[in-house]
């Protein structure tokens, strides 16, 4: 019988170095779920500044994804150069500290330096995603003693950290965000990692503590609370402030991620501040006949101004309004003066799942006013969703929306394109350089309302009372309208780029 061969012993990784599996287990797990903690609360704390936009989410995810590829490659190039004990407690330290000080260095950036804010924005994801995805292979080096555990060891720190990953995606979205301000998730994660920085030190090298890191997480903390955020709430989509108007008393205005999303005053609402909502309060005055009471649906909610018109001009119409963020329903009522005897019914939840909901031709108006940072929400432009729009209108329905665009409105054309596949009637009011009525003046974009419906729209009526409020809005229709769409593509839900369709700049309207 021929004597078996000891398992090789891998050089340079001698056992007992103060790391059981179970730790080794929650080092991995738990650094494996900071990186997608951080990366996913990133986002929400850059909206405010980049707009929370398809660009903005891919360059994060792009940030963060170098990082974990950065770190699990240096980890693995130190772990065979130094002892991985000298390494496992600062990467967790350094990492801590940067995502404690996240908060007030973006934000004091973006207020005194913004040209620097990609770039600071770019390091302080992706410093503290290398230093935590450089964990895995330190701990594995630590745990391997022989050749012959290899695939074990690395196999269950891989899966591991995979389910790390998964637990920090689910606890953020699902947990963290909806009860905690941003600021206070990275502050207590960074407090978390500067804590177990100085636990592993002890464990691995018998030190006592980290206290030049307890020291950067403290000032973190303190920092965030002098350095200007711009919010007044943090919602579970948005950064969300009230400004008072001086010149009215009870002007208020919604402000979300920085951008103006709606006026209210709450005092008066026939008052309408925002020339777009001046524009459909025009078309839908003249579409029905005066004081009618509607039915309506509202895609989008934000400050809720048109339904408030409509309940102050037409008694007895009931508008109901889907809203996904609850935290936005919770300002309307707490600070803009939404009562429940206001004719509103506001239902947190997704506005094209709203729709499907609703029973066929139990509508008189649908009004679209549903915006993520720059843009309308894709899965609200396509021709699915128009069809479920003309689905829940009546014969004499009519559907209105507010579009955002800049340049060359490509995303405006194909919307108009779109609708037109799918109502008879539609028409598209703005500016009338943006809407090609005005040939020799260069268009500027900003807000346009689209109208369609399956009956003839009185649109000199509409013109008149645009005139009247002075918008100095005109109508682009037939040939002129189809001139101006020209070869825009209609928008499907399989083919919808309208983040790319848009041109991201210049100042945005709201609701």
């Amino acid at each position: 019988m021929t004597e078996s061969s000891p398992s090789p012993v891998v050089q340079g990784a001698p056992p007992g170095r103060g790391l059981g599996p179970r730790a080794a287990a929650v080092l991995v797990f738990g650094s494996s779920a900071a990186v997608l903690v951080v990366e996913i609360v990133a986002l929400r704390l850059l909206a405010p500044y980049l707009g929370l936009t398809l660009e903005t989410s891919t360059m994060v995810i792009g940030i963060a994804l170098t990082a974990i590829a950065l770190g699990s490659w240096l980890g693995g190039r130190m772990a065979d150069r130094i002892d991985p004990r000298r390494l496992l407690g600062p990467s967790l330290g350094v990492s801590g500290a940067v995502v404690a000080l996240t908060p007030a260095v973006l934000r004091a950036t973006a207020e005194w330096a913004p040209a620097v804010l990609l770039s600071i924005a770019s390091l302080t994801i992706l410093v503290p995603g290398a230093l935590l995805s450089a964990v895995t292979p330190i701990v594995t080096k630590l745990r391997l003693t022989s050749l012959a555990e290899t695939g074990t060891v690395v196999g269950r720190l891989s899966g591991v950290g995979t389910a790390g990953a998964i637990a920090g995606t689910v606890l953020t979205g699902f947990v963290l965000v909806s009860r905690l301000p941003v600021s206070g998730i990275l502050l207590g994660l960074g407090t978390l990692l500067v804590a177990g920085s100085a636990l592993v030190e002890w464990r691995t090298r018998g030190w006592s503590g980290a206290p030049a890191l307890a020291l950067a997480v403290v000032a973190g903390g303190l920092a965030t609370t002098v350095v200007p955020g711009g919010c007044d709430a943090e919602t579970r989509y948005h950064c969300a402030r009230v400004v008072s108007d001086p010149d009215r008393d009870g002007g208020r205005t919604l402000v979300l991620d920085g951008v103006r999303h709606s006026y209210v005053d709450i005092e008066d609402p026939t008052f309408l501040e925002f020339t777009y909502v001046r524009a459909i309060a025009s078309v839908v005055d003249a579409a029905f006949p005066e004081g009618e009471p509607l039915a309506a649906h509202h895609l989008g909610g934000g400050g809720l101004t048109f339904p408030r018109y409509l309940a102050a001009t037409r008694p007895g119409t009931h508008s109901v309004v889907s809203e996904i963020d609850g935290g936005v329903v919770r300002i309307d009522r707490d600070r803009l003066g939404l009562s429940s005897e206001a004719g509103v019914d506001v239902r947190v939840e997704d506005g094209r799942l709203g729709l499907r909901r609703l029973d066929t031709g139990s509508l008189d108006l649908v009004v679209g006013d549903a915006f993520g940072g720059v843009s309308v929400p894709w899965h609200l432009t396509t021709v699915e969703a128009m069809t479920d729009v003309r689905r829940v209108l009546d014969e004499d329905g009519l559907y209105v929306a507010n579009l955002i665009d800049h340049g060359d409105l490509a995303f405006a054309r194909a919307e108009a394109a779109t609708l037109a596949e799918i109502f008879e009637h539609v028409a598209l009011v703005g500016e009338p350089a943006d809407i090609g009525l005005d040939p020799a003046a260069v268009p500027e974009g900003g807000n346009l309302v689209v109208l369609a419906s399956g009956r003839p729209i009185d649109l000199r009526a509409a013109q008149e009372a645009l005139d009247a409020r002075r918008t100095g809005w005109k109508i682009a229709s037939g040939d002129d309208l189809t001139s101006w769409i020209g070869d825009a593509r209609v928008l499907t839900d399989d083919y919808a780029p309208v983040d790319q369709l848009l041109q991201p700049y210049g100042s945005r309207g709201g609701r």
